[in-house]
C-alpha cells in the first residue's frame, strides 16, 4: 500500500493518518507476522472450529479420539523432513496442537532443483514433467521441457521454506483423515494458526515450556514425562534409552552446533520440572531457592516466569521478547503497538518503550 510523503499539508497528513489507521486494523498478512529475516524462531497454535474435537475423549459425545494425536505426531515429524524447517517443540491437546519451529529459508534456497523435486514429490505425485525429469527420461526431455521444470522448481524452492505451507499440508491431511473417519465434510480447523515471532533468547526459553508443559497446566497429567505425544517427553525417553530424537531438534549450549536450540538439555530439562512443580502445587511465592542455571544465566525473573508459563498467548501478541527487542520489532515490522511490553518488562527486565 502506498503512503502519500509527510507534507505542510493538513489535508494530505490527514489521509495519510487515516490510511495507517485503516491499515492497522486490518488482518495482517502473514508475511508481516512471521519473517525469518527478523528471528527463525516461531511459536505456532492451531485450533479445531467449533471447539471440535481433534484427540482425545469427547465428554460431550463420549466418543474418544486419543489414536488421532499419533497422526498429528507423524505428520509434523514427516513434513520436518521435507521442508527447510525444524522443529523444536511440540504437543499435542484435545482440540488444538502448538509448535515451535526454527525457519530456515536459505537451506532450502541452497538445493539443487533435483533435490527440491525429490522432496516434493515425498508429499504429492507431481507433475508428469517432473516424474520424467526425477527418472531415466530425462535426457529425452526437450528444453522448453527442462525450462517448465526449471520454473516450477524455483516455486518450490520458495514453498519449502515457508511456514504456511507447512502448516497447510499438516492440517488439510489431519483434516481428510478426521473427516473421513467422522463420515463429514467441511472445515475442521481455524482458517488461520496464530503465530508469535520469538525474538531472543529469552523468548525462546519461555515459548518451549509453555509448549512443553501444556499438558500438566491442563491438569491431563500430573509429570512432563507423563505427557505422551508432546517434545519433551520424547526428549526424556530419548535420555533413558540413550537414543537420539532424530526428528527434533538438539540442545547445545556450547553454540558449535548453529541448527540447534542455544540451551544445555539437562539445564533446560531441569528448568521444566521446576516450573512444573511451582505450577502444579499454586504456590508461586514459594519458589525454590536452588533455581535452575537458565534462569540466573539469562537473567529472568523467577515468578515473572513462573507467571509467563503458563499464559503465554494471553500475555503477548504476534511477538514474544525483551522490551528493546520488541521495540525494534516494532520499528521493522512499522507497528505503533505491540500487546505484551508490560509482561516483556516484568520478566525480561529493561526500559520502557
Amino acid at each position: 500500500m502506498h503512503f502519500p510523503h509527510a507534507t505542510g499539508d493538513t489535508t494530505q497528513r490527514a489521509v495519510c493518518s487515516a490510511t495507517f489507521t485503516a491499515c492497522a486494523a486490518m488482518t495482517r498478512p502473514r508475511s508481516c507476522l512471521v519473517s525469518p529475516h527478523d528471528t527463525p524462531w516461531v511459536h505456532c497454535v492451531s485450533r479445531c472450529v467449533r471447539r471440535a474435537f481433534l484427540c482425545g475423549l469427547d465428554l460431550t459425545s463420549g466418543k474418544d479420539f486419543e489414536h488421532r494425536r499419533p497422526w498429528v505426531v507423524a505428520r509434523i515429524k514427516e513434513l520436518s523432513q521435507v521442508f527447510a524447517i525444524d522443529i523444536a517443540a511440540y504437543a499435542v491437546m484435545s482440540n488444538h496442537y502448538h509448535l515451535i519451529v526454527h525457519l530456515a529459508p536459505q537451506r532450502a534456497a541452497a538445493w539443487s532443483n533435483e533435490e527440491v523435486l525429490s522432496r516434493w514429490t515425498q508429499l504429492f505425485v507431481g507433475p508428469m514433467l517432473v516424474r520424467r525429469f526425477l527418472s531415466d527420461q530425462r535426457a529425452l526431455m526437450d528444453t522448453a521441457e527442462l525450462v517448465r521444470v526449471g520454473e516450477f522448481a524455483v516455486t518450490l524452492h520458495a514453498r519449502l521454506g515457508d511456514l504456511s505451507w507447512f502448516i497447510r499440508l499438516l492440517n488439510e491431511s489431519i483434516s481428510r483423515m478426521a473427516n473421513n473417519e467422522d463420515k463429514c465434510s467441511g472445515r475442521f480447523w481455524e482458517g488461520r494458526f496464530k503465530s508469535q515471532a520469538l525474538l531472543d533468547e529469552q523468548a525462546l526459553l519461555a515459548a518451549l515450556a509453555y509448549v512443553d508443559l501444556n499438558p500438566v497446566r491442563a491438569g491431563m497429567v500430573a509429570t512432563p514425562e507423563a505427557s505422551v505425544h508432546t517434545s519433551i517427553h520424547e526428549r526424556l525417553a530419548g535420555l533413558r534409552e540413550s537414543t537420539p530424537t532424530s526428528a527434533l531438534m538438539p540442545f547445545d549450549a556450547t553454540g558449535q552446533t548453529p541448527w540447534a536450540i542455544p540451551f544445555g538439555l539437562e539445564d533446560y530439562v531441569a528448568l521444566v520440572d521446576w516450573t512444573g512443580r511451582q505450577h502444579r502445587s499454586g504456590k508461586r511465592g514459594a519458589i525454590n531457592s536452588q533455581l535452575p542455571q537458565l534462569l540466573e544465566r539469562l537473567g529472568l525473573d523467577a515468578d515473572a516466569f513462573l507467571m509467563i508459563s503458563g499464559q503465554l498467548l494471553k500475555a503477548f501478541g504476534s511477538a514474544v521478547g525483551a522490551p528493546a527487542a520488541m521495540a525494534e520489532h516494532c520499528a521493522r515490522r512499522e507497528m505503533k503497538y505491540l500487546r505484551g511490553v508490560v509482561t516483556a518488562r516484568r520478566l525480561f527486565g529493561g526500559e520502557a518503550m
